[in-house]
Order: structure tokens, then sequence, then C-alpha cells
């Protein structure tokens, strides 16, 4: 369990959950492709759930889908679109199984040996012609297999002819181009087989027979590799019989990614019987399989960083845009306190505007206050005016004063607010003192005040 954790290490809670998932779907598929699956539940299979999930952008339906694909021979959408890896085919590197031919020693004792070290002497001999006569040949008519017209439609006739002369019980051939299963085995970290076969081989004929149609070697095939086949005598086949070398047929070549790179790490060549295939099998995938490990490790150390890179990154964008979301703030909250600050002070501008215009019209207004009657005149009106704070002034007018004038009194007093309103006291009515709509203010008989009469300032700003 806590190697399962480890393998989860580093994921969100959704990535999790697809991981989980699709491990599940794995293990369904190995139920339905292969008779007696691998138990998938440890944290090997997690690493590569995992590393498939990445590799598709953590799509579960797509990377399902090139499972799926893959279990089935059909190349994946990564082996469409890439370009093939190289091959290192190193000779010292990589195991070599050789068999003889089943009729060499055919008549034992000393007569066969004689018998196969002439076979052995004439085939050097005749192979060493043959190369120099085939080298000659190519010079003025090249070798019509050299063009490749058609990859992919070699590869799917081997696959017919093999099914029509041998029936359905095989491996499951790789139906794509060499270049497309060599994009599948890097891309999926598994171990591929490519078989190259000649039908002028007697050896190559019986392994088929008798080698691909056994259901031990389909099953450790199908679990463990991807097979790739085609015929040396077309195009595609003739290409990789020269880029893997071959001498001998049947022929079997194992390439595995190794050491960052996609490795021939074994070859066999000449007749070979089932129990013999499969020990061989066995012992090149348990000598080779720490490097799809490492690599797998590899890749999910890298994913691992990767992710970890990026969720800096995010928490980093996210901390800066935070900072400036604060910086933002701070600054609006600046601009509108040094908003508020410029409307103050142009409201205490104003204010002081208004006040010093104000005391330029109570200067103004002085002159325009007429002269007090004498109390003894018959037209005058005793006026009695409280204001706001409490003064109270007395005034005479004559009737046929102006409200504007009583306004213009009260105005001038250093007393009175600056915006008011004049009520008589009983009964209470507002006295129109200024000019409204152009029409001309009332006297003070017009207002009906007549003789004395009791006024009250109302401040309008209070």
């Amino acid at each position: 369990m806590n190697d399962i954790r480890h393998g989860l290490g580093g994921m969100t809670a959704e990535q999790m959950e697809k991981v989980l998932q699709f491990q599940v779907v794995r293990c369904h598929l190995n139920i339905l492709f292969t008779p007696k699956p691998k138990d998938l539940t440890g944290i090997e299979d997690v690493t590569v759930c995992r590393d498939v999930l990445q590799r598709h952008s953590w799509d579960l339906e797509v990377a399902v889908q090139d499972q799926l694909n893959i279990r089935e021979g059909r190349p994946s959408m990564f082996a469409t679109n890439a370009r093939a890896p190289a091959v290192v085919n190193d000779h010292i590197a990589q195991q070599y199984f050789f068999s003889r031919p089943r009729d060499d020693f055919g008549h034992g004792g000393i007569t066969g040996i004689f018998r196969y070290i002439f076979n052995l002497v004439f085939s050097f001999c005749y192979s060493t012609v043959a190369t120099a006569l085939s080298i000659t040949l190519r010079l003025f008519r090249p070798d019509p297999r050299r063009l490749l017209t058609d990859p992919l439609g070699d590869v799917l006739s081997f696959i017919s002819t093999f099914e029509e002369h041998y029936g359905d019980a095989h491996p499951v051939f790789y139906q794509g181009t060499y270049s497309q299963a060599l994009n599948d085995a890097k891309q999926e970290l598994r171990f591929l087989l490519v078989y190259l076969h000649s039908e002028k081989n007697s050896d190559s004929i019986n392994f088929c027979r008798d080698v691909l149609t056994n259901s031990e070697v389909i099953t450790y095939i199908n679990q463990n590799l991807l097979f790739w086949a085609c015929s040396i005598y077309t195009g595609e086949g003739y290409r990789v019989s020269q880029a893997l070398r071959d001498n001998s047929h049947p022929f079997l070549a194992i390439i595995v990614y190794r050491e960052g790179r996609m490795t021939v790490v074994a070859r066999m060549e000449g007749a070979v019987d089932p129990v013999e295939l499969l020990r061989r099998l066995r012992a090149v995938i348990k000598e080779n399989e720490i490097c799809l490990t490492a690599a797998r490790a590899e890749r999910m150390e890298r994913s691992f960083n990767q992710t970890l890179r990026a969720q800096q990154d995010e928490a980093y964008q996210q901390s800066l845009l935070a900072d400036q979301e604060k910086e933002r703030l701070r600054l609006a909250e600046r601009k509108k306190l040094e908003e508020m600050e410029k409307m103050k002070r142009k409201i205490e501008e104003e204010e002081v505007k208004r006040k010093e215009e104000i005391r330029r019209l109570k200067i103004e207004y002085l002159d325009r206050i007429p002269e007090e009657p004498s109390s003894s005149h018959p037209d005058a009106v005793q006026l009695v005016i409280k204001l706001p704070c409490g003064a109270r002034l007395e005034r005479r007018f004559l009737r046929d004063h102006s409200l504007q004038d009583v306004y213009n009194y009260v105005f001038c007093h250093p007393s009175s607010p600056d915006t008011f309103d004049i009520a008589t006291n009983f009964p209470k009515r507002s006295l129109q003192c200024t000019s409204q709509n152009g029409e001309p203010v009332k006297t003070l008989a017009e207002a009906g005040i007549k003789k004395k009469e009791v006024l009250f300032v109302y401040d309008l700003e209070a």
C-alpha cells in the first residue's frame, strides 16, 4: 500500500482517480487478451498507468483507446505521428543464439562430421561468390526490394498470408510499419520482437507452423512483447533485414529501450523449438527488464519534477497575481483617498469662494437698503426680526418698501445666516422676498404687513 501511495505521489486527487480507473481497465484488458494475465496490482502497474496517462495529457478515454489498439496490434497515435527512433545494433553487446540447420549431422558419425564441414566450406564459398555477384548486379540493376512503395501493405500482406497457411492461432501481429513498431515499443517501454520470414527457407516454414502457433509461445509473447513480422522478399522486410543484418532464417531480434536508445539486445538465427524459444525469450527479458524499470523510474522522476515545477510556477503565478491584486487595491484605495482629498479641497475652496462672495454681496447690498423712516411717518411699519442665533433686530420700513429690502437688511447683518427664509409668526407663512421667474417682489403692504409685525428668520443650511 505504501508503494502504491508512492507511485501516486505528486498528483492531484483527480489524477489519482484516473490512474486507479486506468489500472482497472488494464487488468480487464489483460484478462481479455491473455489466458493467464500477470498480476498488475502493484507499484509497477501504478507507475506504468501513470506514465501512459501522462503521455496522453491525462485524457483517460484516449489512453484506453491507445492501449486497446496496441493489444490488438494496431499502432498508437504516437507511432503514427512520431519519427522512428534510431536503433543501435551492436553485435558485441547483444546476446546471440544460433541453431544449425536440422539436416546438419544428418547421418551421424564421421560421415556426418565431414558432411557438415564440407557444407560449411561450400556455404562460405557460395556466400562469398553470391555476395560478389550481388554487388556487381546492383551496380547495373538495383534490387527492386530497395524501393519502398507500401511498407504497411507489406506487413499486412505477410499477416494475411500467414493466417492463410497456418491459421489464426498466433501471437498478435503488430499491424503497422517497422518504424511505428519501434515508436510504440519506445513509448510503451516494451520489448519488441522482430521476426524476418523467408518463404524459401524450410526452417522458417517449420517455425511458423510449429512454433508461432504454439499456445504457450502465443501467451508469453502477447504478455511480454510487441511482435512485428514481415517477409524479407518485400520492400519493408528487406529494409529491416538490411538494418538488422540477418544471416540465416528464421531470424528473430529483440529490441528494447536501453540507456536512452532503442537497442538490439538479442538475435536468434536458425531453427528452434517452442521450449527453447521460450527459454531464450525469458533469459533475454530477465536480463534486460532492469533497463525498462530504470526508464520508467526516470520518466516518473522527470514527470514528477515537471509536475513540481508546474505546481511551483502555478503557486508563483498565484502569489504574483495576489501581490498584483494587493497592489491594485492599494493603488485604487490611494487614488480614492486622493480623489476624496481633492474633492474635499475643492469643496473647501468653493466654500471659501462662496463666503467671499457673500461678504462681497453684503457690502454691495448695504447700498440697496433704504433709509429708515422716522417713527412718526404715517406709512412707517415697525418690524421685529428674530435671527436663528437668538439676536433680535428692530427696524422700520415704509409700507411701499419691498420685501427684498427687508431681505437685504437681514442679509447684511453680521449674525445673519448665509441662506435663509423669512416668515410671519401668526398665521405662519413664508414671505417671498426675492424675485421668482421674473415676477416683481411684493411690497410690505401687498404682503399684508401694515403697522407692526414680528418676523422669524430660518437658516436653510441648518
